[in-house]
């Protein structure tokens, strides 16, 4: 396979200051909504990236659930590798792969846990199915077997078959608050468009934009 000569040009459009809010969040919610209303597949997915204790890097892909000027929210099991990465380096990043529309966001950010009652508001909103797997999974711990996690998943539905499925103490979300962000619209001849959004000292942004 001759990985050198794949490539593509993007022609879908550019990226102007003036066709930019001058507020990130707000430009963030216009572009997320055209890719919704595009129906591109996973629209919502980000790739988390984190950094561990021995400063060893590492990403997934989580689900963005909400969305306001606090900042982005996902949640997660918090035995989870992500979540042990946070709690001794809570900077992190996100990145949005738009490929269909030759875009990609990039952001920075602090994370920090939500309170116990935005944890539960968004779980009681999840299908029960889903309620069931946050308490049967372990997640990021070895098992041995696809097996052995369904049966876990059969004895949690067994066990809150004839009640409410409660909030586990170990499972709950994370609000990513930004400090950077980059709008990226790919460009022909690889002349891409690439805007950056920085916060300053006084919360402002600064804006500008950066050689693709």
């Amino acid at each position: 396979m001759d990985l050198e000569q794949i490539r593509r040009e993007y022609l879908l459009g550019g990226l102007r200051r003036e066709h930019l809010h001058d507020n990130p969040f707000q430009q963030f919610e216009v572009w997320l909504q055209q890719a919704v209303t595009s129906q591109i597949p996973d629209p919502t997915a980000m790739v988390l990236a984190t950094v561990d204790a021995e400063g060893q890097p590492d990403q997934r892909i989580v689900l963005l659930k909400q969305m306001d000027e606090q900042g982005l929210v996902f949640y997660t099991n918090y035995a989870s590798k992500k979540a042990r990465d946070i709690a001794v380096n809570a900077k992190v990043s996100l990145h949005f792969p738009w490929h269909m529309m030759e875009r990609q966001v990039r952001i920075n950010g602090t994370a920090s846990r939500l309170s116990t009652a935005e944890s539960l508001k968004y779980f009681v909103s999840r299908p029960p199915e889903s309620q069931v797997a946050a308490w049967a999974s372990q997640q990021s711990s070895r098992i041995s077997s696809r097996r052995f996690l369904l049966d876990q998943f059969e004895r949690m539905k067994e066990k809150f078959a004839d009640g409410k499925i409660p909030l586990p103490d170990f499972w709950g979300g994370y609000r990513v608050v930004p400090n950077r962000f980059e709008f990226w619209q790919g460009g022909a001849s690889r002349l891409h468009d690439r805007f950056e959004y920085l916060r300053t000292a006084t919360g402002a942004w600064d804006i500008g934009r950066l050689a693709p």
